[in-house]
């Protein structure tokens, strides 16, 4: 028997006395550890293993121990016998602590650090049968690592098998480590496993054709490792599988055959991949893998060659590669166009294309469009399917077998096209065939045929009847057989047609103007007029305006002046619900009419009417048209009420143009003062900053036909528009700022009833600013400027005296006196009468007075 001899320092002495008084307490063992933690090793190691002896199901002092035992061998060398006294003492603890994870997690993980590979293993796999299966995701990662850096591919593998039994979903991982360690065939078994798995999730966030082009590479290339599978037929299901990637998926194919050795199988595959893949996208991958192989085999064929020398077999070897890789260059448009109409076979413009394709080689060539015309759906055509026929046809024609042609167009005419124009203009080019061969009769008789009656009527537009009862309604057709009846026909006959254009209702505008035309041209007048009649009858504004147009011109032509009362009532009718947009050229019109055939007023009173009723960017033109008639009919002062009346309707801009104009004829009929009133009437519109024109022609008036009052007074009409416009762009603005600072928020906003001091001060300055611009332009007058001097300037003066407003201009007083000098010619009205009518203006502004300046 052994006695263990134990040396208590004084310092311990209450220590031991509480564990003698509770040695299952785990707080005074631990109480006991804290304090000789600093201690000897060896005494603290006998602490714990006397607190163990006591209580040996304590989690909290075996994991201490232990965490202690391994902290003192730390730095050691793995082979002392320390090592294997802790791995002792983890085993001891075992017993107990079974069923406690992180005892096993360290124990493996110090069993790993000391390289004991075989133990740590079986560790591994005790605590995998120990702990429950809801702990083992906290074994498995340690386990795997120390699998995987292991130099023992086999028995991570095992390992791996193991663990995906319980986590298959971690398939990835395990195919990563295959592929890392070369085991290349086991990692396409698992993966092909995982791709066919519908319920498989891959952790990397990869998609299943990812991992299935993962496959396809890994099989393809490297075709001597990997024996478990089947590849062609893998990649083949994958090609039923992913439609929208195939030519990855055929390239993978033809490389797995290439890598094997196996050149024909390759180019087998890549011939079928070219015929069968419908996108662009997979015929160009396709393609370019297929030219790359075929000059990696004429390369290594002529290195080859070279190093053994040639012979008459590796020749022809050579030049049959050449041939092949060059046709398959010249094959590439033809390819190409194949799989255009695979994706599509109704797209008419690739038929087309490939027709062109096979030029110089008339037998494709009819295959093509035979093929065409019988796979190309008119209802699901791309394009217009009828110029297939047309085309096929004028093959025929171009070889000179005209009765093929006729054939083909027979067969065009009875196929059920989407439009009825489609079939329309299949008879209209097998009528322009006939032409071209000198065929007229039976140029005609088609197309007599193609506008002849059907059993069955229908409308035009009439989708469920097919179009062969609808084309008799075509105008094109219609169109070419009275373009050839004109030319072929006879009177009787061509009249016959178009007057059934006319009763189908079919007619345009410009059928009509034909018509007619074709009617005067055989000198049947009435009858063309009632041509045009019938048109107008047929459409309204403004589709009518040709007709109208053509009609009034002919008819004026045709009779002048001898039936006025009948011309007058047709421009009446025509201008009976005429838009504005078209009046101006059936006015004028109609008061030349007047004008050479009729009456000067009645003309006159045509142009009034003209100026009311066009559109309103023609009004001014027709003013001037208006007054230069005038004036050349009764005179230039038989313009003035024109000009009075053009300067109330028109706008500002063009008014301004028409004042300028009415002033200077009064000027140079010497009424200066009939000028001077224009003049300050049409100053009211004329703001100086922007029509600085106006008031210079002004001034240069007042120059040459005033006096210093009088340059004075314009001045100061200048001054008070100026002011009055600047008020306007004031207010405005001082609108636009207070809507700003409404929108924002002001100090007005905090404060109400209090008007912000900010908004008086901008008010000063703005009057300010208005005081110096009228300082500015009052006139420097030199002593050297001479005017002329007016007859009436003193009593103007005087008159301007008189008047409480300076502002107000009032020239009506002189009317008593100069009565008799205003009287026109022909009785015409005073002027000044007038132009007080014309020259109130009323200038009012939002928030401001309103200012009344006569003239």
């Amino acid at each position: 028997m052994y006695y263990l001899i134990l040396y208590v320092e004084e310092d311990d002495l209450p220590y031991e006395e509480e564990i003698i008084r509770n040695p299952y307490s785990v707080k005074c063992w631990m109480r006991y550890i804290e304090f000789k933690q600093n201690g000897a090793k060896s005494i603290l190691n006998m602490i714990y293993e006397r607190a163990l002896k006591e209580l040996p199901g304590s989690y909290k002092l075996w994991y201490n121990y232990l965490r202690e035992r391994r902290k003192q061998v730390k730095g050691k060398c793995i082979t002392e016998p320390a090592y294997e006294e802790v791995n002792n003492c983890h085993e001891r603890a075992l017993v107990f602590m079974h069923k406690m994870p992180r005892i096993w997690l360290d124990y493996c993980q110090f069993l790993v650090s000391q390289c004991k590979i075989t133990r740590s293993r079986r560790t591994f796999d005790r605590a995998l049968r120990a702990l429950p299966v809801t702990q083992h995701p906290r074994i498995w990662p340690l386990y795997l690592r120390f699998a995987r850096n292991l130099p023992l591919p086999e028995t991570a593998i095992r390992v791996y098998r193991r663990y995906l039994k319980l986590s298959p979903e971690n398939a990835e991982e395990y195919i990563d480590y295959l592929r890392s360690c070369g085991k290349l065939d086991e990692a396409a078994v698992r993966l092909a496993a995982v791709v066919n798995d519908e319920s498989f999730v891959s952790k990397e966030g990869k998609s299943n054709y990812q991992l299935w082009h993962e496959l396809c590479d890994l099989i393809s290339q490297n075709p001597d490792k990997v024996t478990s599978l089947n590849v062609g037929a893998i990649i083949r299901g994958g090609l039923t599988r992913f439609t929208d990637q195939l030519g990855k998926l055929w390239c993978s194919l033809a490389d797995y055959y290439i890598r094997s050795g196996h050149f024909e199988k390759a180019r087998d595959v890549y011939e079928e991949a070219i015929l069968t893949v419908v996108t662009v996208r997979d015929f160009t991958q396709v393609f370019d893998s297929y030219a790359q192989f075929e000059e990696s085999m004429i390369a290594a064929k002529m290195e080859t060659t070279s190093e053994m020398g040639k012979d008459e077999d590796d020749d022809m070897d050579l030049e049959l590669r050449l041939a092949r890789f060059e046709q398959l260059i010249a094959r590439r448009p033809l390819l190409l166009n194949s799989v255009l109409l695979r994706q599509n076979p109704h797209n008419v413009h690739e038929w087309h294309k490939r027709v062109k394709l096979y030029d110089g080689n008339p037998r494709q060539i009819i295959n093509t469009y035979t093929e065409a015309v019988q796979t190309v759906d008119p209802m699901k055509a791309t394009g217009k399917p009828h110029s297939l026929w047309v085309s096929f046809a004028k093959f025929y024609e171009e070889n000179d077998q005209l009765d093929d042609a006729r054939t083909i167009f027979e067969k065009a005419t009875k196929v059920n096209y989407k439009q009825v124009d489609d079939l329309a203009a299949v008879w209209c080019e097998h009528g322009e065939m006939e032409l071209r061969h000198e065929n007229y009769d039976q140029a005609l008789r088609i197309l007599r045929k193609a506008t002849a009656i059907p059993s069955k009527k229908a409308e035009y537009f009439d989708v469920s009847e097919p179009v062969q009862n609808r084309v008799y309604k075509s105008l094109k057709v219609w169109s070419m057989l009275a373009d050839l009846e004109e030319s072929l026909g006879t009177f009787q006959s061509t009249k016959a047609v178009y007057d059934r254009i006319i009763d189908l209702r079919i007619a345009t505008p410009q059928i009509i103007i034909n018509y007619a035309m074709f009617l005067e041209e055989h000198n049947y007048f009435e009858e063309s007029f009632k041509a045009y009649e019938r048109g107008i009858a047929l459409f309204r504004w403004p589709n009518v305006y040709d007709i109208w147009n053509t009609y009034l011109t002919k008819f004026i032509d045709r009779y002048g002046g001898k039936k006025l009362e009948r011309a007058r009532d047709l421009f009446e009718q025509a201008l009976d619900g005429c838009p504005a947009k078209f009046a101006k050229t059936i006015y004028l019109l109609y008061a030349k009419l007047e004008e050479e055939f009729g009456l000067a007023r009645h003309a006159m009173a045509v142009y009034e009417r003209a100026t009311q009723a066009v559109d309103d960017t023609e009004r001014h033109q027709m003013f001037n048209i208006y007054i230069k008639r005038a004036a050349e009919i009764y005179g230039v002062t038989y313009t003035r009420a024109i000009y009075q009346k053009a300067i109330e309707v028109l706008p500002d801009e063009h008014s301004r143009d028409m004042c300028l104009r009415f002033a200077d004829m009064e000027s140079k009929l010497g009424e200066i003062d009939r000028a001077r009133a224009i003049y300050s009437y049409c100053s009211q519109i004329c703001d100086p900053r922007m029509t600085a024109t106006f008031w210079q022609t002004w001034k240069e008036f007042e120059i040459r036909h005033g006096n210093e009052d009088t340059i004075r007074e314009m001045l100061r009409i200048k001054r008070s528009v100026q002011a009055t416009y600047n008020t306007q762009v004031n207010f405005m603005s001082s609108q636009m700022m207070k809507a700003t600072t409404n929108a924002s928020g002001t100090i007005s906003d905090l404060a109400p009833g209090q008007m912000g001091v900010d908004d008086m001060k901008l008010l000063e300055q703005q009057a300010q600013q208005l005081a110096v611009e009228a300082e500015m332009d009052k006139p420097k007058i030199k002593e050297k400027i001479l005017f002329v001097r007016s007859d009436t300037s003193r009593s103007e003066l005087a008159e301007l005296a008189k008047q409480a407003n300076p502002d107000e201009i009032d020239i009506d007083d002189d009317d008593e006196e100069d009565g008799d000098e205003d009287q026109g010619p022909d009785g015409e009205f005073q002027f000044h009468q007038g132009a007080e009518k014309l020259q109130n203006i009323h200038i009012e502004t939002d928030g401001l007075k309103t200012h009344h300046i006569r003239a």
